[in-house]
């Protein structure tokens, strides 16, 4: 069962190298397995050089990659803004500033910035961008939100009202958006990069409000889960990628989002030290994940794809998990592509 389904479609990898040649793993993962797209990174965990050195590189890079892709790849940055860019002024590229800064000056600054991002992703090939971050800055000592500066403040309607203008102009330039980190990051206080975080004490319901109001207003691309466990919201104790009470239950049904749920990173130690990346994989679809999002540089692996899709396969011939199902996924992720460039 399931063997017509291109389950390559719902994984996004990263992957090191600044070319792809055609035997390079991921060639064949893009070419054979159908593939959904990759995450590309500027610099790898220990410092080295991962997929970008300037924007002649980069951009030969994606053309590259478009070429081996059997079907369109989303092409996938972490662009914030500030700390979190991968498109640096150190490799030739725009310097940019973070969302604190550009929510003192007014939604105007954020729209100026933001447009400058989107043209110059554009100009590079890249149609999807992990952010705009919507979490609120509750909590001053949030190692990973606060810390950075990368909320655009408290207000839920603040928020929306910066997050809006950025997403309008990554539309403008044909380059889909992510939210995240949903249901809300800002008040945790610590880091799922480094291990288990649990936000159920310091979590307030008010952190669901910037979605509310972006998915009022038509907003329909991607949203991005937290690694977060929030027994309030899952008395199981499962963090957020893994809950289908947060993702299928909050998300889908109570706050009506249609576009694609992305996983984070499931190779970021609050999942990768709990359960095995098969698992993780089959736990984040059977919650309600369209997009498996696998890093691909905490613990390199060129069978991620191969792997996935297995793990998936198994829950369509095991009766886990029904083939509509997946289906919608499939479906999700197409009707996304096909409002961006590429």
């Amino acid at each position: 069962m399931g063997n017509e389904l291109n389950l390559g479609q719902m994984f996004l990898v990263g992957f090191s190298g600044c070319e792809v040649g055609a035997d390079h793993w991921l060639a064949r993962a893009l070419a054979e397995e159908c593939l959904g797209g990759v995450i590309l990174f500027a610099r790898n965990v220990d410092g080295s050089v991962q997929n970008i050195r300037s924007p002649g590189q980069l951009k030969r890079l994606v053309a590259g990659l478009r070429r081996c892709a059997a079907m369109p790849p989303f092409i996938a940055v972490d662009q914030e803004g500030g700390r979190v860019c991968r498109l640096v002024p150190r490799d030739g590229f725009r310097p940019s500033r973070n969302a604190a800064e550009l929510a003192e000056e007014g939604i105007e600054a954020t729209a100026r910035a933001a447009e400058l991002m989107a043209a110059e992703l554009a100009e590079c090939g890249i149609n999807l961008n992990f952010a705009p971050v919507v979490d609120l800055d509750l909590n001053p000592d949030n190692p990973i939100i606060g810390r950075y500066q990368r909320s655009f403040g408290a207000d839920p309607e603040l928020v929306a009202g910066h997050a809006r203008a950025f997403i309008e102009a990554h539309h403008r330039h044909g380059i889909g958006c992510c939210l995240k980190h949903f249901p809300g990051h800002g008040s945790a206080g610590s880091d799922s990069h480094l291990g288990f975080v649990d936000s159920t004490e310091k979590w307030q319901a008010v952190e669901l409000e910037p979605y509310r109001k972006l998915l009022a207003a038509g907003y329909s691309d991607g949203i991005m889960t937290a690694h977060l466990v929030n027994r309030r919201l899952d008395p199981s104790g499962l963090p957020a990628t893994l809950s289908p009470a947060v993702i299928t239950g909050l998300l889908r049904r109570e706050l009506g989002f249609a576009g694609v749920v992305f996983s984070d990173d499931v190779q970021m130690r609050a999942i990768g030290a709990g359960w095995a990346y098969g698992e993780a994989v089959q736990r984040a679809v059977l919650a309600g994940v369209d997009v498996v999002v696998v890093g691909n540089n905490l613990r390199p692996t060129e069978d991620a794809v191969t792997e996935g899709i297995r793990s998936i396969r198994a829950l369509l011939d095991s009766g886990r998990i029904e083939t509509h199902r997946i289906r919608s996924s499939l479906a999700r992720i197409a009707r996304f592509k096909a409002t961006i460039s590429g």
